[in-house]
């Protein structure tokens, strides 16, 4: 026999109805008590989590076979892991490694960094359109332009009536690629 293709119950809307908000609000309590970095502007790890959030709550939602409580318990594993995750990461360089990428030096003193854009697979013709979405009108305006982890692009202008300071700290310092880092590192 085949489902309905409209209306099955009024049973089957309530549970929906009851389940979808059952189960969004304790997603909300969830992901408020653990803090704001379950969900931050995406990189590739973030992304499977939030992904596997919303696969998770539409199962809970529109499955029958899924009671309300496993499901609740079921987010409530995917904040607790990405919370741990995340704890781990701030706390431990070498797992940060494994979880995190790094960010990528694309363009250095108004110069591409043609293995760089390879290894990431992006275009000159991105690198260009982020520049003048920054309204640098030239190449050579551009200091840097770093591939974020999260996929977005940074761009430092250039300065030239200031100088960086000997001693600064600079925001490129943990970007690969980035001139005097060692390539072992």
């Amino acid at each position: 026999m085949t489902p309905p293709l409209i209306f099955d119950s009024w049973t089957g809307l309530g549970r929906v109805l009851f389940v979808g908000i059952a189960a969004y609000v304790f997603l909300v309590i969830l992901l408020r008590v653990s803090g704001k970095r379950t969900l931050t502007k995406l990189n590739a790890f973030d992304l499977v989590v939030t992904v596997a959030l919303g696969s998770t709550l539409a199962t809970v939602l529109l499955s029958n076979s899924v009671p309300l409580a496993e499901g609740v318990l079921a987010l409530g594993l995917l904040v607790l892991l990405q919370f741990v995750i995340t704890w781990l990461s701030v706390r431990s360089p070498r797992f940060r490694s494994l979880v995190k990428s790094e960010p990528t030096l694309l363009v250095h003193a108004g110069r591409m960094l043609d293995g760089a854009l390879r290894a990431q697979r992006v275009t000159r013709e991105e690198v260009m359109s982020v520049i003048r979405s920054q309204g640098l009108r030239d190449l050579t305006d551009a200091a840097a332009v770093v591939l974020e982890t999260d996929g977005s692009f940074s761009v430092i202008a250039a300065s030239p009536e200031k100088p960086f300071p000997a001693g600064a700290t600079s925001t490129l310092a943990g970007v690969q690629g980035r001139p005097g880092e060692d390539a072992n590192s």
